[in-house]
């Protein structure tokens, strides 16, 4: 069963999101408050049962959004994260990209645009839990891909990577050299039909050059091609 974790803290939000997500076959808990949400995920882990999506608002009270994502990706890189926003709350986007959200989506949405959004990234969790049977390594400079694990090295120690810059990476180094305009990318991470914009893929990018340039503001493999899109570059 696919399993969903919803934090909300507007009861008719919350329940037009439960209702339409059990009506896409997912098991849903929800919850009111960040407190409750940290509580919840902490015990399915606890139990092995842990949540394959999180679905955040990012304005509440007490432990907002933005700190509980934070908190739900400490302790784990598996899960998908997606967060609630208004429009206004571009920046709060911004840095619930940054500090390991996969996707957000803006309210108000429409069941079809959320049930799709949910869709996407449990796919991706999905097919990090089921890989193996056909792996192998690719290897670019001071990196290895491991598919079966799909763990990424640099100099044989792990980068830690969530599920969409584990993607991100593979894509680049299986297309070492080869300019990737954002809208590749974004279909090719996020799926065709996605409903944001491609901003995200910057906010992803810049993350990722934290994790593995040496000096992010000088990028040696990550390279940006202005007016397109950036170049993975390893000779």
């Amino acid at each position: 069963m696919k399993k969903i974790l919803v934090c909300e803290d507007e009861a008719a939000i919350r329940d037009f999101v439960v209702i339409n997500l059990k009506r896409a076959n997912y098991e849903v808990i929800d919850v009111d408050s960040g407190e409750k949400g940290f509580a919840e995920f902490k015990k399915a882990l606890e139990n092995s049962c842990p949540f394959d999506v999180a679905l955040l608002d990012i304005m509440m009270p007490g432990i907002d959004g933005t700190e509980l994502c934070r908190r739900i990706r400490e302790e784990s890189n598996s899960i998908g994260i997606i967060m609630l926003s208004a429009k206004t709350q571009e920046m709060d986007k911004i840095t619930c990209l940054t500090i390991g959200a996969d996707d957000y989506v803006t309210k108000p949405f429409s069941p079809s645009e959320l049930v799709a959004r949910v869709d996407a990234i449990y796919r991706r969790v999905s097919l990090n839990a089921g890989a193996g049977a056909n792996s192998r390594e690719l290897i670019s400079g001071p990196f290895t891909v491991n598919t079966k694990s799909r763990v990424i090295t640099k100099d044989g120690g792990p980068i830690d990577l969530t599920q969409v810059e584990y993607q991100i990476m593979e894509y680049f180094i299986k297309n070492n050299g080869v300019a990737l305009d954002r809208k590749s990318i974004l279909v090719h991470i996020w799926g065709e039909g996605y409903y944001g914009d491609d901003k995200i893929v910057d906010v992803n990018i810049r993350r990722l050059r934290m994790k593995v340039e040496s000096d992010p503001s000088n990028p040696v493999f990550i390279q940006t091609v202005w007016g397109f899109g950036y170049k993975w570059a390893v000779e």
